[in-house]
């Protein structure tokens, strides 16, 4: 018995580390709750729960059902639990691409269950930290069309941008435009991701990049999100552009944003333009924020930048001006220590879908109404909701 409780707490101590060092130290673009994360973990508990006392002997006998014999077969339950009770080693994960291989070459007609694996096979990943591995199998030809959903595309570009690997995102983006699942080949949230990652990369060919799906997004009439359309400008700032991350920002329907008033003060304040700049400061002034709203603030180093380009231009009418708004935003606390890549990159902790939907579709859960094949061509039907706090950057 003593034995028992041993094993029991060495797992469950293995766990809590994994989620430890996957969840709370990332540096996800997306909140875990809005990948599905949150609900996967609760399901790696109760499943290891169930087995913890006879997990080594399952993982032994699909060791077994994983050779080429015929008679052989890996049912939906098997891969689920396969999937919630894999470790982070070298045998565990062989183990589940193997099954997963298995499983999608196993006849078709023989599967009568919905239960769509592409998205929990990546929250497993995710979950593990394995990139590498889940790259690999993205563009195994093996697996063709096991991973074609949305929310698994989302689920690999996050990891791979918690991970630093920018240029991977837009390699990845390169193939996702060439299935156009569910409808579309430029998901919002793909889009967004994309574009962190052009941000982050920080190239004069990472913005070509950009501005070059801007484009092709204009030829659509599609405006991205406001976070897309950020990053994008942030970029151009970054490579010396100001006058492109105007154009971007005008294109945005709200300007009174965090992002969107930071960024165009600060590339006024670039292009030498600090009459132009200095209206933008002023408007917080003029704005009465209802009791218990957040206030409106601008970044210190971006209020520094248009008090530099006043003095770098001698432009002494405006000094006066900029000295009273800049006292004004700094008793009233409008002014953010924040860097504009902070404020950027902050996480996404609503992605303006009803708690209803996330409960239903794939973003938080692993069942569809259609099958995985049919998915691939159902267009699904947009629903705007109200935008959460993280969406307001």
């Amino acid at each position: 018995m003593f034995r028992i409780n041993v094993q029991s707490s060495i797992r469950v101590l293995s766990r809590l580390n994994n989620i430890i060092e996957n969840v709370t130290f990332r540096r996800n673009l997306y909140a875990p709750a809005t990948l599905g994360l949150n609900g996967y973990s609760d399901m790696r508990e109760r499943t290891n729960g169930q087995f913890i006392n006879t997990v080594d002997k399952f993982k032994e006998k699909m060791k077994t059902f994983v050779d080429d014999k015929p008679t052989n077969m890996i049912f939906t339950e098997d891969l689920r639990n396969m999937i919630h009770l894999a470790e982070k080693n070298k045998e565990d994960i062989e183990l589940v691409v193997k099954m997963i291989k298995k499983f999608n070459s196993q006849n078709k007609e023989l599967r009568f269950g919905n239960f769509v694996f592409g998205p929990v096979v990546f929250r497993m990943f995710y979950y593990l930290g394995d990139v590498d591995t889940a790259l690999e199998c993205f563009k195994d030809p093996q697996l063709d069309g096991f991973f074609d959903q949305l929310i698994s595309y989302q689920l690999l570009m996050d990891l791979l941008f918690e991970k630093g690997r920018y240029q991977d995102i837009l390699n990845v983006f390169d193939l996702i435009k060439s299935r156009q699942v569910q409808g579309t080949k430029y998901a919002r949230h793909i889009v967004v991701l994309t574009m962190a990652a052009c941000y982050k990369l920080n190239t004069p060919q990472s913005l070509e990049f950009a501005l070059n799906l801007l484009r092709e997004l204009r030829e659509l009439n599609y405006v991205p999100m406001r976070k897309a359309a950020a990053f994008a400008a942030g970029l151009a700032l970054r490579q010396n552009s100001p006058h492109v991350a105007l154009e971007i920002v005008a294109n945005q329907k709200d300007q009174q944003y965090i992002t969107m008033r930071n960024i165009k003060a600060l590339a006024y304040a670039e292009m030498n333009r600090p009459e132009d700049a200095l209206p933008i400061l002023r408007s917080v002034l003029e704005v009465d924020e209802p009791v218990g709203k957040g206030k409106r603030t601008f970044i210190r180093d971006v209020v520094n930048k248009v008090g530099e380009s006043i003095k770098k231009n001698n432009r002494k009418d405006l000094e006066a001006d900029f000295v009273r708004i800049e006292k004004f935003l700094a008793d009233q606390g409008h002014i953010s220590d924040d860097s504009l890549d902070t404020v950027l990159c902050l996480p996404i902790t609503d992605t303006s879908y009803t708690a209803q939907r996330r409960e239903k579709s794939m973003i938080a859960a692993s069942f569809n109404r259609d099958s995985q094949q049919r998915s691939r061509f159902t267009k699904q039907k947009q629903i705007r909701n109200r935008e959460g706090l993280a969406d307001l950057y």
